[in-house]
């Protein structure tokens, strides 16, 4: 008899994010400019200005929740800071950045599965860089060292790193109302950033 593949179960709380998100995450994908033909240089710019003034501040709001827990490393894992390189290589003066708009109807981080339901959408963001990096450095000549690091900010640890915040999300003790609100948020902050870049017309 052939012996069956060894089935890895998904975490209740990873399928429900999954359900209660794909509808969501598809239709910002589909309004992201990274592969339209009107994406020149500084289009790319006006985006990733949009990126910071929405990764900024919610950020953040995760640093000042202290929901996270000690064995979560935070810090390692903020977008902002190579955000702000970028728009430096991009040619935006240290004042320019820091005059650049931001978003302040950001979702609520008010228990830890609120600051959960966040960071699944932060970190799930990364998983399409190696695409986008690719895309930027072909037909815009930019990469990690000009101006696109943050489409790629993992590198080769984006998959590891995915596992690890997946890991982390596991080992958290969730009841059903909790799973909910994790759902609820990371819903509300592909909401508020659907809106933000909106705002910004840098969607299309």
């Amino acid at each position: 008899m052939q012996a069956k593949a060894r089935e890895v179960p998904v975490l209740p709380v990873l399928q429900d994010l999954r359900a209660g998100t794909a509808e969501l995450h598809i239709r910002l994908e589909r309004q992201l400019p990274f592969f339209s033909d009107q994406l020149d240089t500084n289009a790319f710019q006006r985006l990733m200005q949009a990126y910071y003034g929405f990764y900024m501040p919610l950020e953040n709001a995760l640093l000042d929740s202290d929901m996270t827990s000690a064995d979560f490393d935070l810090v390692s894992r903020l977008k902002a800071p190579t955000l702000c390189k970028d728009l430096h290589a991009l040619g935006l003066s240290a004042e320019a950045i820091e005059c650049l708009p931001i978003c302040h109807s950001l979702p609520a981080i008010n228990c830890r599965p609120t600051c959960l339901g966040v960071l699944y959408v932060l970190e799930g963001a990364t998983l399409g860089g190696q695409i986008l990096r690719r895309e930027m450095a072909s037909r815009l000549g930019l990469n990690a060292d000009n101006g696109a690091a943050f489409l790629d900010i993992y590198g080769a640890d984006t998959g590891r790193r995915w596992r690890d915040f997946i890991a982390y999300l596991g080992s958290r003790s969730l009841d059903t109302g909790e799973r909910g609100a994790v759902v609820m948020a990371a819903r509300a902050t592909f909401g508020c950033f659907e809106r933000w870049l909106e705002s910004r017309e840098v969607l299309i």
